[in-house]
């Protein structure tokens, strides 16, 4: 059985006093709201904090407010979110995203904030203490050598977040507050290709809001490949969102999850579809020029080779969906549920 490191906990009740209680203990102190990530972590010894601050109790971060679009606490759970009328008509995209992460009793604890900062991940590093201790650690965590590809000099873990690549194509904002502050960013911003440090929020920020712009025009999808239909991470995710102006596409966003350290903005597919309609001819071209810039390591489920393949495909669904194809029985395929019954 493993289990958990001494810790201390502590619970404010604000945003305020949880960014003061962060920057008093710089490099010994964590966040935790849901837990479905940070504890398996501290199980396994890969994040040993001497201190856990909970954001459970801080209404702030459990609100959802119309503006231009939407603003949604961070700490909005991933089944509040999947039960909101208005991400579910106006956010599909984002909607089908998260009602595809995890498990359901997974979702009632696990937050969107959680998801987005969720850390990376790696055959390599996702096991207990012994495993790693027996093979001399890796390069994520008290080694010093990536084993998926020893000669490289940084992490290669995936990320594997769902909603992050959704929100990339949303054009998505988040808002940081620390003691000394708050910024916003753009949500493709917040991320950077390296397994250790894949994001750019620092030590002592709290990300408190995703903003969401308006939603008017804009068609969006999220196709997600795993061996099971709930609990496991994606294998490959695509995330598509669109504006047209009658058939043509006059502003569209394509990004890959877990191919890389970070979520992809695969930029160049999406250029070639700029002013041009969704023909058959068109999706495949894009498609082909996504598959390219997917370089898919050895660090998770199914064979490298195969996973780098299949990209061409679901950006391939994901546009036939923009397009407005009936690809219920393709989705079923692939998400082995109906999402329809996901609530």
């Amino acid at each position: 059985m493993m289990r958990l490191p001494h810790f201390t906990y502590r619970a404010p009740k604000s945003v305020a006093e949880a960014a003061s209680m962060l920057a008093s203990g710089p490099g010994e102190a964590m966040l935790i709201a849901g837990g479905t990530d940070v504890l398996p972590n501290m199980k396994r010894r890969q994040q040993t904090p001497k201190t856990l601050i909970g954001l459970r109790n801080i209404s702030e971060l459990q609100t959802l407010t119309n503006g231009d679009g939407l603003c949604i606490g961070a700490g909005v759970t991933l089944t509040a979110l999947v039960r909101d009328a208005r991400v579910r008509i106006h956010y599909p995209g984002l909607w089908q995203a998260v009602a595809q992460i995890a498990t359901p009793h997974l979702r009632n604890m696990g937050t969107l904030g959680g998801n987005i900062c969720l850390d990376t991940r790696c055959n390599y590093y996702d096991q207990n203490y012994e495993w790693r201790k027996a093979i001399d650690f890796c390069m994520k965590k008290d080694g010093q050598t990536c084993w998926v590809a020893t000669s490289s000099p940084k992490c290669l873990a995936v990320s594997s977040t769902d909603s992050a690549p959704a929100l990339l194509a949303l054009d998505a904002r988040v808002r940081l507050v620390s003691a000394g502050g708050a910024r916003e960013v753009a949500i493709a911003d917040l991320y950077q290709n390296d397994g250790i440090n894949y994001l750019t929020r620092r030590p002592d920020e709290i990300l408190t809001t995703v903003v969401l712009p308006d939603p008017k025009g804009r068609k969006s999808c999220y196709w997600k490949l795993r061996r099971r239909g709930s609990f496991d991470f994606p294998v490959l995710g695509v995330a598509a969102s669109a504006r047209f102006e009658g058939d043509t596409v006059v502003n569209i966003n394509i990004v890959l999850g877990a191919v890389a350290s970070r979520p992809l903005l695969a930029s160049k597919a999406a250029a070639a579809l700029l002013g041009h309609r969704l023909t058959d001819e068109n999706i495949a071209t894009a498609a082909g020029i996504a598959s390219d810039a997917a370089k898919p390591m050895d660090n998770t489920d199914f064979t490298l080779g195969w996973r780098k393949r299949v990209v061409r495909e679901f950006v391939t669904l994901a546009l036939r969906d923009l397009r407005g194809d009936d690809v219920r029985a393709e989705r079923y395929r692939y998400a082995l549920q109906s999402l329809e019954a996901v609530g």
